[in-house]
């Protein structure tokens, strides 16, 4: 579908006549499907997004198309929400593409790359500068069509039991740490583990693991974090941004009536959105909470920093040089990024320096 008539389709009047009309909600079957997540149900931005989308494509259909979304590891493993819907055991799944970095490096470029893309910026290169047909020639191997599906914003460094204040210290960490970033920490001598949302709680608190990043301060606070490890470490300088992924099997896609596909759309555009919405509005009052009880927020270090930044740039080209599928997103990917961040140091960058140092 073309970016125009996308905005055609979620223009809402035009939304709302896709199911005005009797003789064309009649004409159109009931549709059931099942939507597994990556993510607990504890955790209302992240889980909710998928539920709030739900209920969006019923409205719009006029109850026809039923989605019910299930918890992570109540249909599928957490973890293994994108095999499902490619084995179309499920028709459609809510995940983190990075989650499946393992098959291929390039799944990496549908959530974060270290040092990479704002919020704004990802779904700028999604949306307008060709990202999106990028990850959908990807995605077409597995027989999925992917949308975009929420975007955290920047997050946060994580949570660690002791402080670290230069390389050194991250030599023999056991770090729960997702996708591209766990390669590039193994270089600095982090043993990396990929365990899902709700099960860093337990692996923390019993000293499995030294440390954990998740998302922010108000999902990390529903876990309990605070409580198992005192210092929380910023920026998440391998997510910048994180986007959330649904995946729909193609072969079901092709099934559906296209009014029900203009729905599908325009209810994941707009979860998309909400979730951006909903933790910028939420994270400040939640660090806010943490801090006043007792978490102590501390900054990575430059040297730290420069070491990760040039263990991201090894990494990246390394992998760039053995797959092709990673380098046809790459290179396109970086001239956005470099464009991107031109813009934002003549523009956003300097009003946002100047207030940060103003306290009113």
């Amino acid at each position: 579908m073309t970016r125009r008539s996308f905005l055609h389709t979620a223009a809402a009047g035009v939304a709302a006549g896709i199911v005005a009309a009797p003789a064309i909600a009649q004409s159109n079957p009931t549709v059931n499907w099942r939507l597994a997540s990556s993510f607990p149900k504890s955790l209302d931005t992240i889980f909710g997004t998928a539920e709030g989308m739900a209920r969006r494509v019923a409205q719009l259909t006029d109850g026809r198309f039923n989605i019910r979304v299930f918890p992570g590891g109540e249909l599928v493993p957490a973890l293994q929400v994108m095999d499902a819907v490619q084995a179309d055991t499920i028709e459609m799944g809510h995940s983190a593409s990075y989650y499946y970095f393992g098959k291929d490096a390039t799944f990496a470029f549908d959530t974060a790359i270290p040092f990479g893309l704002t919020a704004r910026q990802q779904t700028a290169w999604m949306d307008q500068g060709g990202g999106r047909q990028l990850m959908r020639d990807f995605f077409a191997e597995y027989g999925i069509i992917n949308f975009m599906g929420g975007n955290t914003g920047c997050q946060m460094g994580g949570w660690f039991r002791k402080e670290v204040n230069k390389p050194q210290d991250l030599n023999g960490l056991k770090m729960r740490v997702g996708g591209f970033a766990g390669r590039v920490m193994q270089k600095l001598g982090v043993v990396p583990q990929q365990i899902a949302g709700g099960d860093i709680y337990p692996a923390l608190e019993k000293g499995t693991i030294d440390a954990a990043e998740w998302i922010g301060p108000y999902d990390d606070e529903k876990l309990g974090f605070n409580k198992v490890a005192p210092y929380y470490y910023t920026p998440g300088w391998w997510e910048s941004s994180a986007q959330l992924s649904f995946y729909v099997n193609r072969k079901e896609w092709d099934k559906l009536p296209k009014e029900y596909q203009h729905a599908l759309e325009v209810a994941t555009y707009e979860a998309h959105l909400a979730m951006q919405a909903m933790y910028d509005a939420r994270n400040p009052a939640a660090l806010a909470r943490l801090m006043k009880n007792g978490t102590k927020l501390r900054t990575f270090s430059r040297p730290i920093l420069d070491a990760c930044y040039k263990a991201a740039l090894e990494v990246i080209d390394d992998e760039a040089a053995k797959n092709p599928k990673f380098k046809k997103v790459l290179e396109p990917w970086r001239r956005f990024r470099q464009d991107q961040n031109q813009w934002y140091s003549v523009a956003e960058s300097p009003v946002q320096v100047y207030l940060n140092s103003h306290k009113s």
